[in-house]
């Protein structure tokens, strides 16, 4: 009597349960298990169709020494340049002047002069043989300086931002610690678009100090230097933090050490069935581990790889009573008990 008596006060007291006895008793059973169950294993339904265009391909590094290092190029002058044009002994022409959109520039005594992709070598000898032209001077000597120029600079994008004043030639890391360094979630797999080279230059850093310097390859005004994001578990279902967890460039990421980053599994999750799920292009993968074993070392902790997305299905009661506590146990409890005895 006192057992009915308890049941009855977890579920909200007798008289409650009176406007719900006879046949709606199992009506009212199936709602409630359907309702606790029924979401949560619909966390998780498997993998979504493919698309028809393929995904993850592989990035393979460029090898080709001609691309890498390629020969010294001269600076030439383009759009937007500012030149300051000096003549040996006439220290009075000396006009600043800034390359036009049309190319050109404008200088006393000889008008226009077009210098647009000129080197700064070839500019100067076009300038002196119009001054000798002209009449002006028997034999000048003219020397140009590039006071300013917005082609001259590289441009970086990606997880980091900048824009690299480069005349003529710099090496990658220079540009990237002008930028402020590679932060911790950028990868070590830059891409470098070069204008006059088809494809685009894949440079691997790699994690080792002594090899760095095959890394450090030239970079030239007007490359644009891509810096992707690392690669990231991520972690879904029953842990307490979840997420994207970024994968280290110089060491593997186990099963172990994600599940301690996301706080541990919780409670209510089902340790038996915690699912690894790797996708390789168009398919995808599913394991299933035991979480619990490989905690107690009865079972291999996997090296995990990125984008890999690592799955903890919700057990439905135990997530019922993390979320009602004992009460809402002693609640379920009554509402079986009563319904089998009806």
């Amino acid at each position: 009597m006192r057992l009915r008596q308890g049941l009855l006060w977890a579920n909200g007291g007798q008289k409650g349960l009176r406007n719900v006895r006879g046949r709606d008793w199992p009506i009212w059973a199936f709602i409630l298990l359907f309702l606790i169950g029924g979401s949560a294993e619909a966390q998780f339904s498997g993998p979504a169709l493919g698309a028809s265009s393929p995904v993850n391909v592989p990035v393979i590094p460029t090898i080709d020494q001609t691309i890498l290092y390629p020969p010294g190029r001269d600076i030439k002058l383009g759009e937007g340049d500012l030149l300051t044009i000096h003549l040996y002994g006439a220290p009075d022409y000396a006009p600043p002047v800034r390359v036009s959109l049309d190319g050109s520039i404008q200088l006393p005594l000889i008008g226009v002069v077009r210098v647009e992709d000129l080197t700064i070598q070839q500019a100067e000898k076009v300038i002196a043989e119009r001054l000798k032209a002209a009449g002006m001077y028997r034999d000048p000597q003219v020397t140009i300086q590039l006071t300013e120029s917005p082609n001259q600079s590289v441009t970086v994008t990606g997880e980091i931002h900048g824009i690299v004043p480069v005349p003529g030639e710099k090496r990658l890391f220079d540009v990237l610690a002008a930028v402020g360094g590679l932060p911790p979630t950028a990868s070590h797999t830059l891409t470098i678009n070069r204008p006059g080279v088809p494809q685009p230059i894949v440079v691997d850093l790699g994690t080792n100090p002594m090899l760095s310097k095959q890394a450090n390859v030239p970079v030239f005004a007007k490359d644009t230097v891509i810096v992707s994001r690392v690669g990231a578990i991520y972690l879904l279902g029953a842990f307490r933090i979840q997420g994207a967890i970024p994968i280290q460039q110089n060491s593997p990421l186990t099963l172990m050490q994600v599940a301690a980053i996301g706080g541990g599994p919780g409670f209510e999750g089902k340790y038996n069935d915690l699912r690894i799920i790797r996708s390789a292009g168009l398919e995808r993968k599913v394991v299933q581990v035991d979480i619990k074993k490989v905690i107690n070392g009865k079972e291999p902790d996997p090296v995990l790889e990125a984008d890999d997305i690592v799955f903890l299905p919700t057990d439905p009661m135990k997530a019922a009573i993390k979320s009602g506590g004992i009460s809402t146990l002693m609640g379920i409890a009554s509402i079986l008990i009563l319904a089998v005895r009806q």
